[in-house]
């Protein structure tokens, strides 16, 4: 069923789990995400970054395909626009049938942060969809400039007093990308956003950032986790790991099912460290 994230980060507050946002860049691995989530019959959120579209897929496509797959899923599904960077492309996103969008504008100055985010919340609720923002700013470990500005307490409080915003992504030690070392959180930081902060809270950055460290957002405080990297490696590895031959016909369908696996045991793997149950609504 397609839903909103809303009564799911509500249960996963409650009972101290977390989500997989699970980034799809085409209909494989959007796909193969819904059939691993159906598997094991537990929630997803399927997000789809602004940055990664026309490369392999349209915002167009991914709605079309994603409702459809999404309304006939036993389980709650969530489509998600992932950093979306303009009002414009968070409506776009919400025309299409997206139930939940995210604007980030983590770069901005906080009072033009809330500006662009009520702006979008107010389009977004009319049409019954939520919104995810972000204060303070994950950076990137491709950038080596781009370092995270951890999220404050007092800004966090009073980001989600003046907008409203149903869900909030904070910045505790986690980039996006992958690591050459395993990073390290903030704990007391999450643990003091947690108790201050009434919108669930969001992590970017879920992908190679430590096993232990994954679980412990998830059921310290961290309603949903964000991954991209990890499936896109995982994917690949299987691929690599195939013995090489001659090409031949069937080597197409043999590496497309090597991929595949690849990604969905990491799903699996994620769904485990996110300690993810069940959801009724």
């Amino acid at each position: 069923m397609l839903v909103t994230s809303k009564k799911l980060f509500q249960i996963a507050k409650e009972k101290h789990f977390a989500i997989p946002s699970a980034n799809f860049v085409d209909m494989d691995s959007l796909k193969w995400h819904l059939e691993t989530a159906e598997e094991l019959n537990l929630p997803i959120i399927i997000s789809l970054a602004e940055s990664h579209l026309n490369r392999l897929i349209t915002i167009e496509d991914a709605a079309t395909m994603a409702k459809i797959w999404g309304e006939q899923a036993k389980v709650p599904v969530v489509l998600h626009l992932d950093h979306g960077q303009s009002f414009e492309m968070c409506k776009k996103a919400i025309d299409l049938g997206f139930t939940s969008v995210m604007i980030d504008g983590s770069m901005k100055p906080f009072e033009e942060n809330v500006a662009i985010t009520k702006k979008v919340i107010e389009y977004a609720h009319d049409k019954g969809v939520v919104v995810e923002a972000e204060i303070g700013h994950v950076g990137s470990n491709e950038v080596e400039s781009d370092n995270d500005i951890y999220t404050t307490v007092e800004e966090a409080t009073k980001f989600v007093e003046q907008t409203g915003v149903d869900s909030l992504a904070v910045s505790i030690g986690t980039a996006h990308g992958l690591y050459k070392g395993t990073p390290k959180i903030n704990f007391d930081r999450l643990h003091e956003l947690a108790a201050a902060v009434s919108a669930p809270l969001v992590l970017h950055g879920g992908s190679s950032s430590g096993d232990e460290n994954l679980h412990r957002c998830a059921t310290e405080g961290i309603a949903k986790i964000n991954v991209y990297s990890d499936f896109m490696v995982a994917s690949a590895k299987s691929v690599y790991a195939l013995a090489p031959k001659e090409a031949e016909v069937e080597d197409y369908y043999t590496y497309k099912a090597a991929a595949k696996k690849g990604m969905q045991d990491m799903l699996k793997h994620v769904y485990e460290l996110f300690a993810t149950q069940s959801v009724t609504l």
